[in-house]
This record gives C-alpha cells, sequence and structure tokens, in this order.
C-alpha cells in the first residue's frame, strides 16, 4: 500500500521540532525553494515566534532568479539542469552566504503532472542542507502521487532534514 503523504498536522508538528531544536541552539533558518513554492517557509512561519528562528525565504523558479538571489552559477544551470544535484547544492550554499542564518535548506524538483523526462521524471526532488562552518550536502528524492502529494513529500523531507543537520 502507498504511503500517503503528510498531513497539514504532520507538517506542522515536524515544524514544530524544528523551531524548538533551532532555538535550544539559538540558529537562524533559510529556505531557498523551487518546486515547493514557499511551502517549508510557510510551515516554518505558522508557527507562533518564528521570527526568533526564521531568517529569510527565497522562492526561485526561473534560471534568473536562481542566478540572482542565490548567485547560482548559469554553467551549472546550462550543463546539469535546475533540477540536479550540482544546482541545489549551489542553492543552499548561495542561501547560507547571502544570509545571516545558521542553517539553510533548499529544493528544486519537478512536482508535476508535467516537465517530466525519462531521465527525471515528475517527482524527482534534490534537496540540499548546509549548517554553517559545515559543508553543503544533497539528497536525491522520487516522490509518487500528484502535484500536491509531491510537494507535500518535500516539505517534509526538507523538515526532516534539518532536524538531522539540528543533531550533535
Amino acid at each position: 500500500m502507498p504511503h500517503s503523504p503528510p498531513t497539514d498536522a504532520e507538517l506542522s508538528a515536524l515544524a514544530a521540532e524544528v523551531a524548538r531544536d533551532l532555538l535550544q541552539q539559538k540558529l537562524m533558518l533559510v529556505t531557498a525553494e523551487s518546486c515547493t513554492g514557499g511551502w517549508i517557509a510557510k510551515t516554518l512561519t505558522d508557527q507562533p515566534g518564528s521570527s526568533a528562528w526564521f531568517d529569510a525565504g527565497v522562492v526561485v523558479y526561473s534560471y534568473e532568479a536562481k542566478e540572482a538571489l542565490l548567485g547560482v552559477n548559469p554553467r551549472t544551470l546550462e550543463h546539469a539542469g535546475a533540477v540536479s544535484e550540482e544546482t541545489v547544492l549551489e542553492m543552499v550554499s548561495g542561501a547560507m552566504a547571502r544570509y545571516g542564518a545558521g542553517v539553510a535548506v533548499a529544493v528544486t524538483g519537478i512536482a508535476g503532472p508535467s516537465g517530466g523526462t525519462p531521465d527525471k521524471p515528475v517527482g524527482t526532488v534534490w534537496i540540499g542542507w548546509k549548517r554553517r562552518g559545515g559543508y553543503a550536502h544533497a539528497r536525491l528524492f522520487q516522490f509518487a502521487g500528484d502535484r500536491e502529494a509531491i510537494r507535500r513529500q518535500s516539505v517534509a523531507a526538507a523538515l526532516n532534514g534539518v532536524r538531522k543537520a539540528l543533531t550533535p
């Protein structure tokens, strides 16, 4: 039986855990989002008191926005594409460099229903995380379902990854 996408309540509970961890470590978070369209930032800032640990969120769909707002190299986009490990690593590193946060998360993917290719089908999502002073790392996900299901799963995976990044 396929796993159902996380509910609003489940996403809120995850965001509350992230908030608690950030507060305990006195860290700020920045998000850089493409296919999730700001959903990670919205889920986090739905938490009361989020201004104590949420620094900024940037939504970048176009190549131009990724370049201008996050410093993604045009050659990376041309050679690897927007949905790639290389691009998400540059997105998360760019978010960290441009904002005062101690932790960053970035996501880029194909939520569908169109846009997929045989090499990068709908549901292909790259998520990257970085903690100040550390190296950026990324993970490839292949989510199933419709556009909303893919985006919900992406938000949950991004938040779970932030929790891991905050684990000492």
